[in-house]
């Protein structure tokens, strides 16, 4: 499809929106941003609620984009409530605006916590494919998973299409010997977007979200598909990480899945 050139970012304040907002502009988008609360230095950012705001504020901060790239909710373990609020409600409600003003590309930020619960590849073992059972390891897991059940219904009953990125762990550089595996970094986190922005006939797709890394515990096939060509790796940090670390356990019930200690002491939302 031919490019999209403005895009209403969601939870352009988060830590992944912050790192977009700076280099989603050198593939030529324009950003609209929006956030639950003020975006540093963007005094046009619209604050707003996606789960409670009204049908109207919905639909004027979404007329006139080509694309959604949809980052808003909460990125770590909380309440059920809050969970159901933030990430199911919240998305819910930006796909009906999404249908009702004739937006028909979303990239959804799903996650890896989606299949948390899936045993990490081991002694060369395949890497986990894209079609491995959803198994979340928490309500947040929980949440991306039925985010990406909504994107497929939005795609069947009205023909939104979206690309659902199963997104590792994207900093600017990897902090666990864990991550060295899950990590993507921002440049290829641009790449990632824009592939999936500007890919012809994606329907729903999922892929997987992460770099080229020598430690890869999944198969970027779908995202490559995309046109995704990622050019990072993180082994330039093993040593350093796994002289503080060690390697993983393969006997620690935090260090079996691919959700690592999502699956046994999941950290929580501050808020």
């Amino acid at each position: 499809m031919p490019s999209p050139r403005t895009v209403l970012l969601t939870g352009a304040a988060g830590g992944v929106g912050t790192l977009l907002r700076g280099l989603l502009p050198e593939y030529g988008y324009r950003l609209r941003l929006l956030d639950l609360k003020p975006v540093e230095g963007e005094p046009a950012a619209c604050t707003l609620d996606l789960a409670a705001a009204s049908e109207q504020e919905l639909d004027e901060a979404l007329r006139g984009v080509d694309a959604v790239v949809h980052l808003a909710g909460i990125s770590l373990e909380s309440t059920f409530e809050k969970i159901l609020h933030a990430n199911i409600l919240g998305t819910q409600r930006l796909y009906e605006a999404a249908r009702r003003v004739g937006v028909d590309r979303v990239v959804l930020a799903s996650s890896n916590h989606a299949v948390g619960f899936a045993p990490r590849p081991t002694g060369g073992a395949p890497l986990i494919p894209v079609d491995t059972p959803r198994r979340p390891d928490t309500y947040y897991g929980l949440s991306k998973s039925f985010c990406e059940d909504l994107a497929q219904l939005y795609h069947d009953l009205h023909g939104i299409e979206t690309v659902s990125l199963r997104i590792g762990s994207c900093f600017r550089r990897p902090t666990s010997v864990r991550m060295l595996s899950l990590w993507l970094s921002p440049a290829d986190g641009a790449r990632l977007v824009h592939a999936a922005l500007t890919a012809e006939g994606v329907g729903h797709t999922v892929a997987y979200g992460s770099s080229a890394n020598t430690r890869l515990w999944w198969d970027l096939g779908s995202a490559r598909a995309l046109g995704y060509e990622p050019q990072d790796d993180s082994e330039a940090y093993a040593p350093e990480l796994l002289a503080q670390e060690g390697e993983l356990d393969p006997d620690d019930p935090a260090s079996a899945n691919l959700g690592g200690h999502f699956c046994t002491d999941p950290p929580m939302w501050p808020h």
